[in-house]
């Protein structure tokens, strides 16, 4: 094996969404199934005794079966750390990026709208998340804003951008 190369890399899937170690994600499997079926038949066999109706402590001991599922998720949680890499400003930079999608949020039946349509809470939020210059920024280049006829959503457009 070659020390260069990560190994961990190869044991990677992505699962709804998110990215997860798959030797993890059978443990976690594992943890999950032997704390849920344990607290199940714990639990049922102890209400059968306190309970007078064997189905209410059947549907007892699957509440117990549940919890220990959430007691398992809790545990899984601090085992196993996520294992996605959080990049920032890598394609917020990039303008063709940026074009295309304000072009699909134009698309949308309310439009894009302008920075003064925004309660002032959101552009409080804006600024302090750094993206309200993002927005405030012509999209446009010169050239291209002269070449196509000016429209309200067009103009709409390059003052989100």
């Amino acid at each position: 094996m070659n020390p260069n190369t990560p190994a961990h890399s190869t044991r990677l899937a992505e699962v709804w969404s998110d990215t997860v170690d798959l030797r993890h994600l059978a443990w976690a499997i594992g943890i999950g199934i032997a704390i849920s079926v344990t607290g199940f038949y714990a639990a049922s066999r102890w209400l059968r005794g306190i309970v007078a109706s064997p189905e209410l402590a059947h549907a007892y001991a699957m509440l117990a079966g549940l919890a220990g599922c959430v007691l398992a998720g809790i545990i899984c949680a601090r085992l196993f750390p996520p294992k996605r890499e959080v990049v920032e400003h890598s394609s917020t930079h990039d303008p063709a990026w940026r074009a295309e999608v304000l072009a699909e949020l134009a698309e949308q039946p309310g439009g894009l709208g302008t920075l003064a349509d925004l309660p002032e809470p959101v552009v409080r939020e804006l600024k302090d998340l750094d993206l309200y210059e993002l927005f405030a920024e012509p999209a446009a280049e010169p050239s291209q804003a002269s070449a196509r006829a000016p429209s309200p959503q067009a103009a709409a457009k390059e003052a989100l951008a």
